[in-house]
């Protein structure tokens, strides 16, 4: 059994990282697959030694842990991964262990910018390195203009995209 675990860097319920996470998951097709809640509090090292670490903070570990393979699809904030993504690897890092240390891991990135998104997968590939994933270097999938990359019922229509990303789920497959 394949479960696949999938993280999207954005919150809007019409969020373009959201279709492409799900798109991504439909090509892996694995028997399960979750979609990862990142909707934490701030990161406070305060409310840490008070409060513990939040429930929801260790369901997402848990998950991450308990996962085959992960999938991280982010937009690009003003030229980095997005917030809420990087407050979820700081809230991940204060839970016990290393869930993400060894675990296959696949990241794209939709953008509205022609680039679509090779910086904010830069800045991710920056900030998981210390968690040590076995994270798969291509091929990068950036899905430039990203409002217009996707049908009325959310399926990516590019040709050259769903191609791209094929193939890395493929990868991680292989990986997994």
């Amino acid at each position: 059994m394949t479960t696949l675990l999938g993280i999207s860097g954005s919150l809007r319920k019409a969020s373009t990282n959201t279709k492409l996470m799900r798109n991504a998951a439909e090509i892996f097709n694995p028997v399960t697959f979750i979609e990862g809640d990142i909707r934490f509090p701030l990161y406070d090292g305060d409310l840490e030694e008070a409060e513990g670490i939040p429930t929801a903070v260790q369901t997402l570990s848990d998950q991450i842990k308990a996962a085959d393979a992960v999938i991280i699809s982010t937009p690009e904030y003003n030229k980095a991964m997005s917030g809420v993504l990087k407050n979820a690897l700081d809230w991940i890092s204060r839970t016990d262990g290393n869930p993400w240390k060894n675990k296959p891991l696949a990241i794209m990135s939709a953008t509205a910018g022609r680039a679509g998104g090779e910086r904010t997968q830069f800045s991710l590939r920056l900030g998981l390195m210390i968690f040590r994933p076995r994270l798969l270097q291509g091929p990068e999938v950036l899905v430039a203009d990203s409002a217009n990359q996707f049908d009325e019922n959310g399926k990516l229509t590019g040709e050259t995209y769903v191609k791209l990303l094929t193939e890395l789920m493929d990868d991680l497959r292989a990986l997994t």
